[in-house]
């Protein structure tokens, strides 16, 4: 459902289910992501995370390297919100969804690899599926 929106001369702001081509270029391209979650009893947790990932049209990803609040809050109350704002135009989008969190399987073995050529240690992935993305482009 597309809702015109207040992002400034020209911005087309719209409400869609799942990443269009622009969001996932966004994510792809701006680092950190800035990660929001809850605990059981609505105490906020903001996060940024250097590893958001598009997996596929319904799902982002993050790798858990430090972030105890991030993942203890998750398994209280598996909703999130994920912000990409890119510096210069001010611009992103923002993901709603419901996260997992994973300590085994193919996704946690890829990333904590990946890492791992970085000597850096993946405690947890952190897989999101998507309810809403909002685009401000």
């Amino acid at each position: 459902m597309a809702v015109a929106g207040t992002g400034g001369p020209g911005s087309k702001r719209s409400h869609m289910p799942m990443p269009t081509d622009k969001i996932k270029e966004t994510i792809a391209e701006v680092l950190p992501g800035i990660v929001a979650t809850a605990d059981k009893h609505g105490k906020p947790n903001v996060s940024a995370k250097g590893s958001v990932r598009v997996l596929d049209d319904d799902h982002l990803g993050f790798a858990d390297i430090n972030s105890a609040r991030t993942i203890a809050n998750l398994r209280e109350n598996p909703s999130i919100s994920v912000l990409v704002l890119h510096p210069k135009s001010m611009r992103g989008c923002r993901i709603w969804g419901q996260a997992e969190v994973l300590d085994s399987g193919e996704m946690f073995d890829q990333l904590s690899k990946e890492y791992a050529e970085r000597n850096i240690k993946v405690n947890h992935v952190v897989k999101v599926t998507v309810e809403e993305a909002l685009d401000s482009f």
